[in-house]
């Protein structure tokens, strides 16, 4: 997870290394992308990119012909998914230090074609990132509208455990408080209602939600 934004120039370099990534949450981005209707040449959104720890498996569906655009609003983190990129080979990957919840979609657009993109994305997803925002709703109507009609679009994040795995739902709650997330945001239900074609998932023991649709 994502620590609050006081924290990002301190946090960003350790990132990776802090964010339970591999134990818990590397699951749920697998599953979010691997959902997405994704093909060799396809441009993707990535809201609230990060560090781009979506970034290698994104580029391994789109290939080397397709665009990813990250979109951030801290430029520590990303200045660490640049480096990545870079290390990795990747020049496929345009990086925006925008808002999410307060960025013009049209200007957005126009900033990506300029940059070597087109203008709409045929796929757009937030990992972890919604519930971070305090106006996730905004956000999520900006995803959209970067998006082009049919884009696939999908929303993983985190809500307490349920069932036999409630019992982790402290550790949980005290995680997301630490990253500055609310546990109570349920951003995935703007797929739910906005999209068709819904995919439901979820993963450890219902704390990673994954919903995944067609913009309309």
């Amino acid at each position: 997870m994502i620590l609050i934004a006081g924290k990002y120039r301190s946090i960003a370099p350790l990132y990776d290394l802090l964010s339970a990534e591999w134990p818990v949450y590397r699951t749920g981005r697998k599953i979010g992308i691997e959902s997405l209707d994704l093909h060799p040449g396809d441009q993707v959104v990535d809201i609230g990119c990060g560090t781009g720890l979506n970034f290698g498996i994104l580029h391994h569906r789109i290939g080397p012909g397709g665009m990813i655009v990250g979109i951030d609003r801290s430029p520590d983190m990303l200045a660490q998914a640049r480096r990545k990129a870079t290390r990795k080979g990747w020049t496929n990957v345009i990086l925006i230090e925008a808002d999410a919840t307060t960025l013009t979609p049209a200007a957005i657009c126009a900033s990506i074609a300029l940059q070597g993109g087109r203008e709409y994305s045929e796929a757009a997803l937030a990992t972890y990132a919604l519930s971070l925002m305090a106006d996730w709703e905004t956000a999520w109507t900006n995803m959209i509208l970067m998006s082009s009609p049919g884009a696939s679009m999908t929303v993983v994040d985190m809500q307490e455990p349920t069932g036999l795995y409630s019992l982790m739902s402290p550790l949980a709650r005290a995680a997301c408080r630490l990253g500055g997330a609310d546990i109570t945001a349920h951003p995935w239900t703007g797929v739910e209602r906005d999209c068709a074609d819904v995919q439901a998932a979820s993963a450890r023991g219902g704390h990673l939600q994954i919903r995944t649709g067609s913009r309309r």
